[in-house]
């Protein structure tokens, strides 16, 4: 079991978001513990007024929401009342055990994991401390919940290592809104936030990895004119095969207006990041001399770096893009300088030759292999488990892994470094 702990600010926030969850149909209310009603007969304003109550109280202190997510092993068997009474000796053994508090079983990752949200104002006004909580308190109780109730440990099975977003396989979409919503945004709430693109183009290169794509629609049709965005859901030859869904139907919001910001602060957050892609090209290309293109993307793909090809309907190559894992940066060929382009890359592969116009000459596009088959080379095969490597939730130095929303994450301030005394 891992469990991830967040303070906030905002109360209407941190239950906005699960609230949100319930009524997409992923999520459901399990518990609502020392409420004068049941979870199934409380309202949202019924929720919110019983925590004012106690915050009231207590009005120097500004972070007063405690919410936390407890994250259990795909192969351990939970059922919803085994995760009510995990929840309670989890609230209880850390100090919570008389405060209000609400849990969540959510629906919209391949593990089991629930939330629970509650505030640390106690009746009389005074508080109740969360700091190293999850390090102290937090930590002992749930060492000591795996050995009760007989669940993976997180430290012997590095269940951060095992809890991975599992790709949309087209084989096995459920043709309805709900799943098909539901994993659409499982890929998007972990690509959105981790990952640094700065264009759509970019952005889609890791989401088609995951059977995903952004789309704006035609040049000159409405929805293009008018800033619009759907995601779908594509088969293994990369066509659309599920019914467009409005970006701002997500929670996340991931419309291009929202994106177009994001483009633009990546744009110089990924710069550092393009030595070390430009370094792992060199040497593949100086490793694998004369190995062709299939060599050089293998090569890539042992330093974590996806190599995602774009061609045209003839099977002609004119673009190349590179998806960095280990930094989580994307960057287009072109944007490395001219000797990374899909041209300079064909050249210095030795996969056949291309005159300076740029047209591959005739009889020569056999030797360009397809984007699917490029794609495949860099995962695992459909047909097979699917693990790609990018997608473990943000992981943390501590060897834990962050199930916190991106939306509800709060800016860390840096530490001041200490300075000697002469």
């Amino acid at each position: 079991m891992v469990a991830r702990i967040n303070t906030s600010k905002s109360l209407s926030k941190v239950l906005n978001y699960n609230e949100h969850k319930v009524r997409e149909k992923e999520a459901e209310a399990l518990l609502a513990q020392n409420f004068l009603k049941d979870a199934a007969q409380l309202s949202f304003t019924n929720k919110v007024r019983h925590f004012e109550r106690l915050t009231s109280l207590n009005e120097r202190a500004t972070t007063n929401v405690l919410h936390v997510s407890l994250n259990f092993d795909p192969t351990d068997k939970v059922d919803n009342e085994k995760l009510m009474d995990i929840a309670k000796i989890y609230m209880e053994r850390i100090g919570f055990g008389e405060q209000p508090y609400l849990v969540y079983r959510h629906h919209d990752a391949g593990h089991p994991h629930i939330h629970i949200v509650s505030t640390n104002i106690q009746r009389g006004g005074s508080r109740i401390s969360m700091h190293n909580l999850g390090r102290n308190q937090s930590e002992k109780a749930r060492k000591e919940i795996e050995i009760e109730f007989g669940l993976v440990k997180a430290q012997d099975k590095k269940l951060d290592e095992r809890i991975k977003l599992i790709p949309i396989s087209a084989q096995k979409v459920t043709y309805g809104k709900a799943s098909t919503k539901r994993a659409i945004s499982n890929v998007l709430g972990l690509v959105i936030n981790q990952y640094k693109y700065s264009s759509l183009l970019e952005l889609n290169a890791i989401l088609k990895l995951y059977n995903v794509q952004a789309d704006r629609g035609e040049k000159g049709s409405v929805m293009y004119e008018k800033g619009g965005l759907v995601y779908r859901v594509l088969d293994e030859k990369g066509k659309p095969i599920s019914p467009p869904l409005k970006a701002s139907s997500f929670y996340m919001k991931p419309t291009l207006k929202n994106l177009e910001q994001k483009f633009e602060e990546n744009e110089r957050l990924k710069q550092p990041f393009g030595k070390r892609i430009r370094g792992a090209i060199d040497f593949a290309l100086l490793k694998k001399s004369g190995s062709g293109l299939q060599g050089f993307v293998g090569a890539l793909q042992k330093e974590n770096i996806t190599v995602v090809l774009r061609q045209n309907n003839d099977g002609v190559l004119y673009g190349i893009t590179y998806v960095d894992h280990k930094t989580k940066s994307v960057f287009n060929g072109s944007d490395l300088g001219k000797g990374y382009s899909a041209k300079a890359i064909l050249e210095r592969a030795a996969t056949g030759s291309v005159p300076a116009n740029g047209q591959y000459l005739a009889g020569e596009r056999k030797n360009v292999p397809q984007v699917e088959k490029v794609v495949e080379s860099s995962v695992t095969h459909r047909s097979g488990p699917v693990e790609l490597p990018l997608l473990k939730e943000n992981q943390a130095t501590s060897g834990t892994v962050d199930y916190v929303p991106w939306q509800l994450k709060r800016k860390k301030r840096g530490k001041k470094k200490k300075r000697l005394k002469p």
